[in-house]
């Protein structure tokens, strides 16, 4: 097979890096051979959107448009004229297509991009949902029969849809540590064998497992975690640093069998740091628009003003988080506060019928939800106030983001119960409140800032996040427990994730054009899709926003 390029192309992707730690472990000889790119080609930062690039990111890469183009805010939302969630997946590339999809006479092959769906369009071949940390995408290719052949003589991917554990439970975040070990290596040698098939003009992967293992592992590798002095005595290696190290041989055994001329480009779209987001978006933000909405009321994580807060939790006391934290709903009963705080979940879910009964105006426990058929994160407990959203002014969508407020308006909702002309006031009231909100351990703030989506009411511009309000989180450090001055305390609750997502990435080039050794200067993510364009010597659709770093 002929190639179009020049030039051909190596695009390999390290899902969530975060820079600062691929520089030092590059600079301490820990990574050689990603070390030896950066000698032969340019190195720089990428930025991301401040505001959305956690969900965002693989779309953005995607399509070379931002979020406010695609309308593509999350794989999570609500369901039109309802207070029903859905599960939507990845963007669906009708309006915007694939960057690439226009190369028609060149020669693609992409395998396990994250949220990249297959297109038979595609002039090559294709592979998604093999291994990527949350593919959004189901497992197939083009051709069809390329899949099963993949599978048949490299194997599955161990950890596709298990690289999940509670940071608490060391055991099982080890085993994971192992799938992905061994995801990686099948992955090197899947790469391998695809570029001895044919001189590629664009060949394209993704590490994905350096994005579950940040999530996973960052308390075991990076001292400033608040878990870390804790968990460091009970281990003999760092995981997060294992997984580099086995990512950066992978990419050395690729760019072996890799055309002798061909340019290589190596990027992550947003990077990884202490998980500054989990419980805000997932508990803090929930409960604390609870109180807003039913003041003198609590559902979790009530905590007596006058006593002092107890220490951070660092074992896990039952063998799933979600039970911990239905362990803290407040209730006036002080037996059934006992039971569902105290008994063994086999137990608990036995007699949570008498302890829990399900009405409409209280919340709902992730197996009360699972019962019903609820299939979107039964398990987050943002999802538990469900029942109680068309009372409340305002409540929390689900989010493994930043945390999305939805202001529950009249004539929008379908049970709506705040007017039109109150819109900007509850607003005001809601971003005032949560600039309030303090981390309870030293009293730093919480919210870095919050963006107001809609310049009124009546905006139904269906570009548009759901959210009325994105609330961005604090990224110095986490916390398990805050405060604010109406409200009172709210934790503290067990740690989830390690880590979540910061929006800086990276990208490293080197090829015969590209500059030996050069720093660049800061560009954006949406400058990555036309680079890649660029130096395939194609054409650059007028859509993209981005302009080629070369």
């Amino acid at each position: 097979m002929v190639t179009k390029s020049q030039h051909p192309l190596i695009v390999i992707g390290i899902d969530a890096v975060q820079p600062s730690l691929l520089e030092e472990w590059m600079s301490k000889g820990f990574l050689p051979h990603i070390s030896s790119l950066l000698d032969r080609g340019s190195y720089g930062h990428l930025e991301n959107f401040r505001d959305s690039n956690v969900e965002t990111a693989w779309t953005t890469v995607a399509t070379g448009c931002a979020p406010q183009t695609t309308g593509f805010w999350g794989m999570m939302g609500l369901k039109e004229d309802t207070y029903e969630t859905e599960t939507r997946g990845a963007y669906n590339f009708q309006e915007y297509p694939a960057f690439f999809s226009h190369l028609k006479d060149y020669r693609i092959a992409t395998f396990d991009v994250p949220q990249l769906r297959i297109s038979p369009d595609i002039n090559g071949i294709q592979m998604g949902g093999w291994g990527a940390h949350s593919p959004q995408v189901p497992s197939s290719s083009v051709p069809e029969s390329f899949f099963n052949e993949i599978i048949s003589k490299h194997g599955n991917h161990p950890g596709l849809h298990d690289d999940y554990a509670a940071c608490l439970d060391l055991e099982q975040t080890l085993a994971i540590e192992k799938r992905l070990l061994t995801g990686i290596a099948r992955r090197s040698a899947i790469c391998q064998d695809l570029l001895t098939r044919e001189p590629w003009d664009l060949f394209y992967t993704v590490f994905g497992e350096s994005h579950g293992g940040g999530h996973l592992f960052w308390h075991l590798s990076q001292p400033e975690h608040p878990l870390y002095e804790f968990f460091r005595s009970k281990i003999d290696h760092d995981p997060l640093l294992n997984t580099y190290q086995a990512i950066d041989k992978a990419i050395g055994e690729i760019l072996k069998v890799a055309p002798p001329h061909a340019n290589i480009v190596l990027f992550s779209a947003h990077g990884m740091g202490t998980a500054q987001i989990d419980l805000p978006s997932f508990v803090f933000l929930p409960e604390l628009l609870y109180r807003y909405s039913f003041p003198g009321k609590y559902a979790l994580g009530y905590s007596d003003p006058s006593e002092p807060i107890p220490s951070m939790i660092t074992t896990m006391k039952w063998n799933y988080w979600e039970r911990h934290i239905w362990g803290t709903k407040y209730d006036s009963n002080s037996f059934r506060r006992f039971l569902r705080n105290e008994l063994p979940s086999k137990l608990f879910n036995l007699f949570a019928p008498w302890i829990d009964p399900i009405s409409e105006n209280d919340l709902i426990f992730d197996t009360s939800l699972r019962k019903q058929g609820e299939t979107v994160v039964p398990w987050c407990p943002a999802q538990w106030y469900k029942p109680l959203w068309s009372k409340m002014k305002a409540f929390a969508i689900p989010s493994f983001a930043e945390g999305y407020v939805r202001i529950n308006l009249k004539g929008r909702e379908p049970q709506g119960i705040v007017e039109p002309d109150e819109y900007n006031t509850v607003c005001d009231e809601i971003s005032e409140l949560l600039y309030s909100l303090k981390d309870a351990r030293n009293g730093l703030p919480m919210v870095t800032r919050i963006v107001r989506t809609r310049e009124n009411s009546s905006d139904r511009n269906p570009k548009l996040p759901e959210a009325d309000l994105i609330v961005v989180w604090r990224d110095e450090h986490m916390t398990d427990v805050v405060e604010t001055p109406d409200y009172g305390k709210i934790g503290p609750f067990p740690f989830y994730r390690s880590a979540s997502h910061r929006e800086k990435g990276f990208i490293l080039a080197c090829g015969e054009n590209i500059a030996k050794g050069e720093k660049l200067p800061d560009h954006h993510v949406l400058d990555l899709p036309p680079t890649i364009l660029h130096l395939m010597g194609a054409i650059i659709p007028e859509h993209l926003e981005g302009k080629s770093i070369f």
